[in-house]
């Protein structure tokens, strides 16, 4: 059994060299741990710090891409490596690096696919009272949108099974941490959780650089992904709030005109907005149905892209034996 220790790093050479030393060297039931770094496009001696440590891989941007695109990185090169769980953490040593052992055990039990590291929400030290209610209301939202139970869904903190990298396929230029939850969830992909400790903070975060521009960010996020998936609902809603509507114009019409014998050509504007409200309700729901179609089209793709890179595993673990 195999794992590799993702950790994505920009400009991380004052703390690198910290995360590394809290990093467990064996775990029950792991044959081999390796570690992974992400350079995403460091301009200090982050490699340098890696490289010192012994890390056995280094996948390097020549410039700064974002998380999103060093944790895609990361899948394909553990995918490649033949790695049986991959564990991400950050590189800030924000979660404790022993933690990892409880954080593999439900995929080494073959009880999960996809194991998330919870934080003490209530009781973090770093997080003032404003972050805390966040966290609790975006943790609440995703689980309605993912269909999950994830008490902290913006866990960085991470385990994902060999079947679970496989089916993940990241759309965001921002974080994967809603986005691969969200496509867990619609995949029926097992999710654990484990209460996990924090260490002190050493840096302040580098994904946001206010609230108000997290906020932004992860709503975007979660829009856009559930939109990916569920597009259908939302023009399904709108075309019902718009059906709705024309039914209440029309109903005003008739009530006003054949039972308060009201002049029926002061109230044409009525007939014609209901009408257009009713045309722009079937237009929407149109739109649903192709918005359906483009969606089953799109997991075609994934389960043809899961089917792909499954080969790509089954070669490349058939070339080595042959080595």
């Amino acid at each position: 059994m195999k794992l590799v220790i993702q950790i994505p790093c920009y400009n991380e050479e004052n703390t690198l060299e910290q995360t590394l030393a809290d990093l467990p060297i064996s775990i029950e039931g792991i044959d081999c741990i390796e570690i992974q770094i992400i350079d995403d496009g460091s301009t200090d001696r982050t490699v340098e710090v890696a490289k010192r440590w012994g890390v056995q891989h280094i996948v390097g941007f020549k410039q700064n891409r974002g998380l999103a695109a060093a944790f895609k990185a990361g899948i394909d090169k553990a995918i490649v490596n033949n790695a049986d769980i991959l564990v991400n953490t950050d590189a800030d040593n924000q979660y404790c690096g022993q933690d990892i052992a409880k954080l593999v055990q439900p995929i080494l039990r073959g009880e999960a696919d996809m194991v998330i590291g919870c934080r003490p929400i209530d009781s973090h030290p770093e997080f003032s009272s404003i972050k805390k209610k966040l966290q609790k209301i975006g943790s609440w939202v995703l689980r309605r949108v993912s269909q999950t139970k994830v008490k902290d869904a913006t866990s960085g903190f991470r385990a994902y099974s060999k079947d679970a990298l496989l089916h993940i396929n990241i759309y965001s230029d921002f974080s994967y941490c809603l986005e691969t939850l969200i496509q867990a969830g619609h995949s029926n992909l097992k999710i654990d959780t484990v209460d996990i400790g924090v260490n002190p903070q050493t840096r302040e975060s580098r994904l946001f650089r206010n609230v108000f521009q997290y906020i932004w960010k992860q709503a975007k996020t979660m829009i856009s992904i559930f939109l990916l998936y569920k597009a259908n609902v939302l023009f399904n809603i709108l075309a019902l709030i718009f059906f709705l509507l024309s039914i209440l114009l029309f109903t005003r019409y008739v009530l006003l005109v054949f039972f308060l014998n009201a002049p029926a050509g002061n109230f044409w504007p009525t007939v014609v907005l209901s009408g257009v409200t009713f045309a722009i309700a079937f237009q929407i729901f149109l739109t649903g149905i192709l918005a359906s179609l483009i969606s089953s089209v799109r997991k075609q793709s994934e389960d043809i892209n899961y089917r792909i890179k499954k080969l790509d595993v089954f070669e490349t673990k058939k070339e080595n034996e042959i080595k």
